[in-house]
């Protein structure tokens, strides 16, 4: 009888985040022409941010640790509210536009020019300077973007892809941020006040979400609870389990699974996929993520670039 290897729970973890990511990217894009990307964002966030505070107050009174002890002070507190703003709110918001001029899986293709973005930043942040490969890199990926831009049908395809490049500026710069602040703060508390600081930027958008979601089908609502429940919240708390049982490399290594899934997912439930300039646009800027994490084996005492955008990953 054959032996079963056990496989870890970690490596389950990164499956489920990896399936719930590029499943989003086809939920927005499903429900994009219903319900706008600001209302669309806000309700997901409500959702993730309202499970996400519940898990934390629950850990919490676990740890018998007060609100006031668990809550992070001064620049931590910051840099949480920096991201949260640019990354849970505006980041999804870019992401739900972009889908509304191109497709889930080429949007998911430009989306993982975060690394990139996060190498640069961190590179600048932390004065390590920029290797050659790195700007190589750039020249690809940012070449990738520019084939799917102005290959497509007009100008449509350039707004969608001018949405997706600055919500990867905006997740490197959020990745940044966030990595600096788990300096002073647990992942958990990171990301639930994040999440929480999202929702509280978008909540003017909180009554057109109610009207649209009362207009569209039922579906379309639970499809925005989905959205918050599984690639916000579980996803973002399976993630953080992950990376602290992983390797940063090996964690990273499995986004490149998210466009890919995204792509398969969105052939066989919306019957789209990326155009030709998007097959060869994402590939180039695929190429340019691999080339830019590329190092030379040194070594370090510090955080670096290198292990700051290691940590990043496609999410939606």
């Amino acid at each position: 009888m054959a032996r079963r290897i056990p496989i870890p729970l970690p490596a389950l973890a990164l499956v489920a985040v990896m399936a719930m990511w590029s499943s989003a990217f086809v939920v927005i894009r499903a429900i994009g022409p219903r319900v706008a990307p600001a209302p669309m964002a806000e309700g997901r966030l409500l959702v993730g941010a309202s499970l996400l505070l519940a898990v934390w107050s629950w850990h919490l009174a676990r740890t018998d640790r007060s609100l006031r002890d668990a809550l992070p002070r001064g620049r931590a507190l910051w840099l949480i509210g920096a991201y949260g703003a640019l990354w849970f709110a505006v980041y999804t918001v870019l992401v739900n536009a972009a889908e509304r001029h191109l497709d889930a899986g080429t949007t998911a293709l430009l989306v993982n020019i975060a690394p990139i973005v996060v190498a640069v930043l961190a590179g600048a942040v932390l004065r390590e300077g920029f290797p050659p490969l790195l700007m190589v890199g750039i020249a690809i990926s940012f070449g990738g973007a520019a084939v799917i831009a102005f290959s497509g049908s007009g100008r449509r395809d350039g707004v969608g892809v001018a949405f997706a490049v600055a919500a990867a500026l905006l997740y490197g710069i959020s990745v940044v941020a966030q990595k600096l602040s788990l300096r002073d703060t647990d992942p958990l508390t990171a990301t639930a006040l994040g999440a929480t600081v999202g929702a509280i930027v978008l909540l003017p958008y909180a009554p057109r979400l109610v009207r649209e979601l009362a207009a569209a089908p039922v579906g379309d609502t639970v499809a925005v609870v989905y959205l918050g429940l599984a690639p916000t919240a579980a996803a973002f708390l399976l993630w953080a389990y992950a990376l602290a049982h992983t390797p940063a490399g090996v964690t990273a290594s499995s986004s490149y699974a998210v466009p890919a899934l995204s792509i398969l997912e969105s052939w066989l439930l919306l019957s789209e996929t990326p155009s030709a300039a998007g097959w060869l646009g994402g590939a180039l800027c695929l190429a340019g993520v691999a080339v830019a994490r590329l190092r030379l084996p040194r070594r370090r005492e510090v955080t670096t670039a290198a292990d700051i955008s290691a940590t990043v990953d496609v999410s939606d």
